[in-house]
């Protein structure tokens, strides 16, 4: 075969491949995997193409892999992943190179960093960090909340549609979110109306940039929708040094990945242990401490203590 030949058989044969891969993608989607899985998996496979690799013969994953030194273990780490759902959609058996990845510890920025980037965005999205902050659920989970999922009375939100296999859990919420998640007209079943979780996060970056760069903290630049998750579950910890009442929070099933919180407690302790403590001599007093986080003590001298992690 003469080369001429051969470079045009290359882009027909990438272009056989991408056909494959939303075949692969449509046929997942059916069998209910997640909607960030799919766009996942579709750029892994993509980049596989472009690097040059044959998705039906897994030698030719092999050899690429083992010289794409400029791609992290992490990176390789999905890119299998998604490369093994496919040869196991085509039952194509193969024995894939395994790659172990060490998970960085996350960031838990202080308190107010969390306040100053939901007070510099505005609309939904001050909301929808705030629920986050608030509950710790994930972003998903947190956008497909639903007017029926909020207790009003009780001033309680449930978690009705969990990932990764996690419980539905009912937490309780302050009444100034409570009261700002009201304010919002219904128009819709979901209480927030972004499109999908990526449309979300395009729009929280594209506001956290211009609170970076109007408040002047890069720090801000560390914080993503997940850190609110790692901040409020931290919190709960240091807060009743116990597992279980994280993993309930979570609504993980076990303590595997709950006691990471434990060592970010002690990672992060932002001025260390302790406590802020406020009084209170009214109940106008009294209630806005509440809504801020602090919890009540006792009465003493006409006037009632109250107290917030540090």
């Amino acid at each position: 075969m003469c080369a001429e030949q051969q470079t045009s058989e290359v882009p027909r044969r990438n272009l056989d491949l991408k056909g494959a891969i939303i075949e692969f993608l449509w046929q997942i989607k059916k069998e209910n995997y997640s909607d960030d899985t799919l766009p996942n998996y579709g750029c892994s496979l993509n980049q596989l193409i472009e690097a040059g690799v044959d998705l039906y013969n897994p030698e030719s994953f092999k050899e690429i892999m083992a010289n794409q030194n400029q791609w992290t273990n992490g990176r390789k780490y999905n890119i299998t992943k998604a490369y093994r759902c496919f040869l196991n959609h085509h039952k194509i058996e193969a024995k894939l190179p395994k790659y172990r990845v060490t998970r960085p510890l996350p960031y838990v920025p202080p308190e107010k960093y969390l306040d100053q980037l939901i007070a510099s965005c505005n609309g939904q999205m001050s909301m929808l960090l705030k629920t986050l902050k608030e509950t710790g659920a994930r972003p998903g989970e947190a956008l497909k909340l639903e007017w029926d999922d909020i207790d009003i009375a009780n001033r309680k939100i449930t978690i009705s549609h969990p990932e990764k296999g996690c419980n539905p859990r009912t937490l309780p919420i302050s009444e100034s979110l409570l009261n700002l998640l009201l304010s919002q007209s219904r128009t819709a079943k979901l209480i927030f109306n972004y499109k999908s979780k990526n449309y979300a996060g395009k729009s929280f970056r594209r506001m956290r940039k211009t609170a970076i760069s109007k408040l002047g903290n890069p720090e801000l630049r560390k914080i993503d929708f997940y850190t609110f998750r790692y901040y409020r579950a931290t919190q709960e910890y240091r807060r009743y040094k116990d597992f279980g009442s994280v993993m309930v929070l979570l609504g993980h099933k076990s303590l595997r990945y709950v006691l990471l919180y434990a060592q970010l407690s002690k990672v992060y302790e932002h001025g260390g242990e302790g406590y802020i403590c406020r009084e209170a001599t009214t109940k106008a007093e009294a209630k806005a401490l509440i809504e801020d986080g602090f919890e009540f003590v006792m009465d003493k001298g006409g006037a009632s203590l109250f107290r917030k992690l540090k």
